[in-house]
């Protein structure tokens, strides 16, 4: 299990816990959780391992002159004036002939018209240009309004920053972004605080690549507080830590230390269950996400298959069929309507379907210019409103759009647990209710965690791709092995593990052969293995090889293990 730690910053949650790109859902399988849920961890007898288809402003919109400025031409001196008489204007009028009346009502004459004209045009562009100027003042200050209410956060991922101390990340998986994805179904909705849509958008800013990785809404699992009930589907965790926050059941996300509770409840859940950190949350309804959908002109999506549900044919027009195979045109309903559906097909099919519609909802972001484009960067902020809820800070914000920019829609990458060849949960009943499981049984997240880990490697980790030898001093057999496995679990590059010319090393020893210039791996090491120090001196009888760095297990590391 991973060794993160929350920052712990005051003001961030009520909890102290932390300081203070879009998910959907689906229709929720039960009505909002009350106490009379099944509140308990099933004995084996219990379960059937039978498989389951599984801008408000006081001042009126437009331009404030700020006041009238009294200009009037300075009147040039008489000498100037008779020593360069002034043309009436600009346009082809004799120069060398003196502008007198007769001479300047002949040229108005002739060319009143264009006079006029270039009078008006001057206006005209003018008044254009205020009003452009004070629509993007307005815009700003809506946009800067928009922007604080959704992203209200303080904290930040270390790996956000370029060249940062090694020192600042906790462990590995810190050298990534990890953003989970929360969709709900909004206060009008039943059950409209279960998070049926659960996404990890992970994100490495070291070698620009990216993951998404889904989390089933049925998975059993404990809850981080008893408020409702011990055991639960982990969508039930946000509306967990916020109810117990709030003391009672309320939909809304008025208070937003509620909703930072929540995010405590669902981080603490996902942590434990994938083994990674979550650096930052974010939560979006119905209605946030279609009209988003809609603002960037729709979306288009390759179904790999025919996507038919009756059970929402009443959405389409009576038309069962949400999305042919091939080519599909969707706006923000039908976008949401192949986000939700799963009757006839099953929770990990949908999931698959939400990570495809994320990708293609980034693609046509950055191919329509969203970002930089006034109307379009409004349209999105008055879809987020109340209806998305976020402890990003918008210095955090722009640092990560800046990042994903670089990341071309086929390097992010689409994970999921039950995925063909690669499936580490099962379905089962609980009580009458379907649930998903670990293979490996309740509450035994090991086999997941390390299929999460290998999917999630540490940029910094990935980048160095240290060469490391893995030698056995302490005298118990096999630990070289174990550790070298686990290492390899975080991304490690693991090459020599053998025996130490004698098993008498108390203290583990890191060897670093090339004197710093490993630094971030280097780091986790150190946290890992728990040593304080490195040495660039081999103990005599070892050699070093390929190696970048030597590791001499001791008798602390089983010690380390043990515990």
């Amino acid at each position: 299990m991973d060794n993160f730690s929350r920052p712990h910053s005051a003001g961030r949650r009520p909890n102290g816990n932390r300081q203070t790109v879009d998910g959907f859902m689906a229709r929720p399988s039960a009505a909002p959780l009350t106490p009379k849920a099944a509140q308990y961890k099933p004995t084996a007898s219990q379960i059937n391992p039978q498989r389951h288809r599984v801008d408000e402003f006081k001042r009126a919109e437009g331009f404030h002159a700020a006041g009238r400025r009294n200009l009037h031409p300075v009147q040039p001196a008489a000498s100037h004036a008779q020593a360069h008489p002034k043309p009436a204007f600009a346009s082809n009028v004799d120069l060398t002939t003196p502008a007198t009346k007769k001479s300047r009502k002949k040229a108005q004459a002739k060319h009143g018209k264009f006079y006029t004209f270039r009078k008006w045009g001057l206006r005209t562009a003018g008044i254009s240009l205020v009003l452009v100027l004070a629509a993007g003042g307005l815009l700003f200050g809506k946009g800067y309004i928009k922007l604080h209410k959704v992203f209200q956060g303080g904290s930040r991922a270390a790996s956000l920053t370029a060249n940062v101390d090694p020192t600042l990340l906790k462990g590995e998986g810190d050298g990534r972004i990890n953003v989970l994805l929360l969709g709900v179904g909004g206060a009008q909705h039943d059950g409209g605080d279960l998070t049926d849509t659960l996404m990890v958008a992970s994100v490495d800013p070291v070698n620009n690549q990216a993951v998404l990785l889904s989390i089933p809404r049925d998975l059993w699992t404990k809850m981080p507080n008893n408020y409702i009930a011990n055991y639960q589907k982990i969508n039930a965790a946000y509306e967990s830590g916020k109810y117990k926050y709030l003391g009672k059941q309320d939909r809304s996300n008025a208070d937003h230390k509620a909703v930072l509770a929540g995010f405590d409840g669902i981080d603490s859940t996902i942590e434990r269950v994938a083994g990674i950190p979550i650096h930052y949350n974010m939560l979006v309804d119905f209605q946030a996400f279609s009209q988003a959908v809609d603002t960037v002109g729709g979306v288009t999506i390759n179904a790999p298959e025919k996507l038919y549900d009756p059970t929402m044919a009443w959405e389409n027009k009576w038309n069962p069929t949400l999305a042919v195979q091939g080519v599909n045109n969707f706006d923000g309903k039908h976008a949401l309507m192949y986000a939700r559906s799963r009757e006839t097909t099953s929770d990990f099919a949908r999931g698959e379907r939400q990570r495809q519609l994320l990708v293609a909802l980034k693609e046509k972001t950055a191919n329509m210019g969203t970002l930089t484009n006034p109307m379009k960067l409004s349209g999105l902020l008055s879809a987020f409103g109340d209806n998305v809820q976020s402890d990003i800070s918008i210095s955090d914000m722009t640092r990560m759009a800046s990042i994903m920019k670089k990341i071309p829609s086929n390097q992010i990458l689409s994970v999921s647990l039950a995925e063909e060849g690669n499936s580490f949960v099962t379905t089962g009943n609980i009580n009458g209710m379907s649930v998903v499981m670990p293979k490996a049984g309740l509450e035994d997240y090991s086999k997941i965690q390390e299929y999460i880990r290998s999917k999630l490697k540490d940029g910094y980790i990935a980048k160095e791709n240290a060469n490391i030898t893995i030698l056995n001093g302490s005298g118990v057999a096999g630990l070289a092995t174990e550790k070298a496995t686990e290492l390899k679990s975080y991304g490690y590059n693991v090459g020599v593990v053998d025996n130490a010319p004698t098993e008498d090393y108390a203290t583990t020893r890191i060897v670093d052969m090339t004197r710093g210039s490993k630094k971030y791996t280097l780091n986790y090491l150190k946290k890992r293995l728990a040593v304080d120090a490195t040495t660039t001196q081999l103990p005599t009888g070892i050699l070093a090889g390929n190696a970048n760095i030597v590791i001499i297990l001791g008798s602390d590391a089983s010690e380390t293990a043990q515990n």
